[in-house]
Formats: C-alpha cells, sequence, structure tokens
C-alpha cells in the first residue's frame, strides 16, 4: 500500500509534523531532572510493595532473581528506547515513533498498549500509597470506615478509596503548575526516598536471618506459578511494571533540552541506579522473614521493620515512603497525560484532549488520565492492577526493539544521526523483542485475556473514530 495514500492505514507519520506540533511545549527537563524522574518511576510505589507480594506468591526467596531477570529484559529494551529518543523526542514515546517507521495503525496500536498501561499504573501506585497511608495510621490505632479504606471491588464494604483519590488529586494539582515546578517537587523527594531505602537495607541487613535463604529457589508446585523457574519467570513479568519508568522519561522527551543526549543518559542511568536499589531491597526483605510471611501485604518494608523491633526506622519508612511514592505518579501521571495529548494532537482521539493551557500545559489530557485512573482503582484490586499493567508495556518493548531495524535505515537520510545507537547491532534489538515476548507469555492467563480485550477495542476505536479524524 502507497505511503502517499492519504487515510491509509500504513501511512508512516511525517517526523517534522510532530516537531511542529511540540513546539510550544516548554524545554525544562535536564539530565538531573529525567534521572530523578526515572528512578523516581521506577523505584515508586513498587520497591515498598512489590518485592514481598511476588516473593510470597511466585518466587520465594529467589525473587531476587526475578528483579535481575526483569532488569535485563528492560535493560535491553532501554537501548532501543534511548536511540528511539535520541533520534526522534517527541511526545507520546513509542506512539509517535512507531508511526513514523511503520505507520500509522502500528503506531496507534503501541500508543493504546502504553495507555492501558498508564492508566493502570496510576490507580496502581495510588493504591499501594493508599495501604502504607493505612498501615502507618493503624500503628496508631487509626483507622478509616470500611466503605472509604478500600473500593467497591474489595467485596468487603468498600465504596470508594479515599487516599488513593487523594493521591491522584494531589498530584493532578501539582502537574497543573507546570512541569519545571514539578521537577523540583521530584528531585527533592527522590533524594529523600533514596535516602530511607539505603536506611531500610542497613536496619534491616542486622535482622537477617540466614535460615530463610534456605531452598532458595523452591520446589514448584504442578499446577501453579509457583516455585521453580516457572515462579521465578511469573514473579518476572510481574516485576516488569516495576522498570516502566524509563519509558516515562521517554514520554517526556519533547520537553527535554538537548534531548540527543539527555534522553540516553536519563533512560538508561535511572534504570542502573533503580535495579541496585530493586536487588538490595528484595535480598534484605526476604532475609529478615520467611517470604511466607509477606502473602497479601501490600507494604512489606515498613511491616518488616515493625515485626522486627524497629518501631521508629518502620515510622520514618513510611513518612517517607508515602511522600516518595509521589515520584512514581508524577512520573506516570506526566507520561500518560503526555500520551493522550499527543492522540489528541493527532486526531486519533478527541480534539479537546490535545489542546493546552496558557503555559503550554497539556491539562486536559491530565483530567481525563486522572479520572480514567480513579474509575479502574475503583473496578480491580491492588494484586490485580499489579498483574495487569505489565502486558501493554510489553507489546509497546517489542514494538520498539524491532522498530529499530526501519530507524537505522533511515538515521541520516531522512532522519537525523542519533548520538546514542544500541548496542551489538543487528543482534541485540532481536533479543530484546524475544525477551519482552517471553515475559508476555508467562504472564497469567488473565492479564493476557484483558490485553487481548484492549487491543480489540483499540482497534474498533481506531476503525470507527481515529482512522476518520487523524491528521
Amino acid at each position: 500500500m502507497n505511503d502517499e495514500k492519504r487515510g491509509s492505514w500504513l501511512q508512516r507519520a511525517d517526523p517534522s509534523a510532530f516537531e511542529q506540533s511540540d513546539k510550544h511545549l516548554p524545554k525544562t527537563l535536564g539530565v538531573k531532572e529525567m534521572l530523578a524522574m526515572g528512578v523516581g518511576t521506577i523505584v515508586g510505589a513498587t520497591i515498598f510493595t512489590m518485592p514481598g507480594i511476588v516473593a510470597a506468591s511466585h518466587a520465594g526467596a529467589a525473587v531476587t532473581i526475578s528483579f535481575i531477570l526483569a532488569a535485563v529484559v528492560s535493560g535491553l529494551t532501554a537501548f532501543a528506547y534511548a536511540e528511539f529518543a535520541s533520534v526522534l523526542p517527541f511526545a507520546g514515546s513509542a506512539y509517535s515513533w512507531i508511526s513514523v517507521v511503520f505507520g500509522k495503525v502500528f503506531g496507534w496500536v503501541a500508543g493504546w498498549a502504553l495507555l492501558a498501561e498508564y492508566f493502570i499504573a496510576v490507580a496502581f501506585v495510588a493504591s499501594g500509597w493508599s495501604a502504607n497511608m493505612k498501615l502507618f495510621l493503624s500503628s496508631f490505632g487509626w483507622e478509616l470506615p470500611k466503605s472509604l479504606a478500600n473500593p467497591f471491588s474489595a467485596g468487603n464494604g468498600g465504596v470508594i478509596d479515599l487516599f488513593a483519590l487523594l493521591a491522584v488529586l494531589i498530584v493532578a494539582t501539582l502537574l497543573f503548575r507546570g512541569t519545571k515546578n514539578t521537577a523540583k517537587v521530584e528531585n527533592t523527594l527522590v533524594v529523600l526516598k533514596v535516602g530511607v531505602i539505603l536506611l531500610f537495607i542497613v536496619v534491616g541487613a542486622t535482622a537477617i536471618h540466614p535460615t530463610n535463604y534456605a531452598h532458595f529457589i523452591p520446589a514448584h508446585q504442578p499446577g501453579t506459578t509457583f516455585g521453580g523457574w516457572q515462579g521465578i519467570s511469573a514473579a518476572a513479568s510481574q516485576i516488569f511494571l516495576a522498570y516502566i519508568g524509563f519509558d516515562s522519561i521517554a514520554a517526556n522527551s519533547a520537553e527535554a533540552k538537548n534531548p540527543q543526549k539527555t534522553m540516553p543518559r536519563g533512560i538508561i542511568g535511572s534504570l542502573i541506579v533503580a535495579t541496585a536499589l530493586f536487588v538490595a531491597v528484595a535480598l534484605v526483605l526476604v532475609g529478615m522473614f520467611h517470604y511466607s510471611k509477606y502473602a497479601n501485604n501490600a507494604a512489606p518494608a515498613a511491616w518488616a521493620l515493625l515485626e522486627a523491633g524497629h518501631p521508629m526506622v518502620s515510622h520514618l519508612l513510611s513518612v517517607v515512603a508515602l511522600a516518595g511514592m509521589f515520584t512514581g505518579l508524577i512520573g506516570m501521571m506526566l507520561a500518560g497525560s503526555r500520551l493522550l495529548y499527543a492522540f489528541g494532537r493527532d486526531g486519533l482521539l478527541p480534539g479537546f484532549l490535545g489542546k493546552v493551557s496558557t503555559k503550554g500545559q497539556p491539562n486536559n489530557a491530565l483530567i481525563a488520565l486522572s479520572v480514567i485512573a480513579i474509575l479502574v482503582g475503583s473496578i480491580f484490586s491492588f494484586t490485580e492492577l499489579a498483574g495487569l499493567i505489565s502486558a501493554g508495556t510489553l507489546i509497546a518493548f517489542i514494538m520498539v526493539s524491532l522498530g529499530i531495524y526501519s530507524l537505522r535505515k533511515r538515521e541520516g537520510v531522512d532522519l537525523p544521526e542519533p548520538s546514542f545507537k544500541m548496542p551489538l547491532y543487528p543482534v541485540l534489538p532481536a533479543l530484546a523483542a524475544l525477551g519482552a515476548g517471553y515475559i508476555f507469555y508467562t504472564l497469567d492467563h488473565q492479564a493476557q485475556s484483558y490485553s487481548v480485550g484492549w487491543f480489540v477495542l483499540g482497534l474498533i476505536v481506531y476503525a470507527v473514530y481515529g482512522a476518520k479524524h487523524s491528521k
């Protein structure tokens, strides 16, 4: 099908059009801000929640191996993201890139996959913040009524998770003030959070019982995803959501100063720092108590410190963690709102989403993201949200990895030469795509089913609305 044929689903997007559309977005983010955003998003709620949950449900003490496995797959994809962001620093990340190299319908599929990620991730992080807030207040004997403590999906008298709602509203209000002010808050919170993570590692290490590392890789239980390589793989697929922070960096590349250098450094640097912190926290956590103790515990780090006789450190961790978890929400809501803005900008979703405020902020998209995330958090439980996030991300990762082959052919021809190139080309892009495909294969059937339904809905939306209104 001819690329020049207007209305063709395979028509490739013109990169100059994206550049022209994004020129009003203020370029205020440097390497420091991108690193803070990446580390803050990657080690958001997940570092205080996921290690215990996936250890109890899938991998046992071998959860540390799962974190490394997920980091390796993410790292391969991060190289691809860094090259794309260096060549095409546009809002919308994978959606905009794939539209340029493969065509509009493929770009829509990649963007639609990421949209699910952001909707669910915002609800997930807000839910994790709420769980830690409730645990912190309960240590003083304070509790909310059940109707305000849980979403109605919990089935125990809950109507709405009030704290999760407040978390989303607080961050949305902050983002309304602009990315420059938000970046300052993000930098401060990331420093505080990394400090308290290091404190947990040091104090928690004094309460480690080596016997908890016995049978490091528990035996596989037939018919389940617990134990053995099956458990490690299942845990890695669930953990994968922890590493989507570098994608949130890429989504804001249109607002980066000197993106050719800023984006690769921010993406790869934040992933390295975050992986080291994740592995250390997971190793300490499963060493303090047997992994089975963390089943369905959305605040395992604070709980472990309390049980180990360190209430003051636990309270300090809870307070800083509560503040620090906002970094994850900031990153996800920034990225999600920019993606919705890009869809509205290009006519694939209603045009009001592509409108910006007098300060150049896509606030309509931000409001829409906030409302949908609150609704998603009301429908799904915390553990269900954890399993659903990874599916959309993995589809986008596969497409970006394979997109490198098309991108390379055009670099220095009709696209700029990048300041960073994915190493070991052409082998590494294929390995990145295969790794992401394998992680998707190990997802539970519910997550796979929901992702298929989401993609079918996306194609219907594109056929009915996007293809007709696309600019």
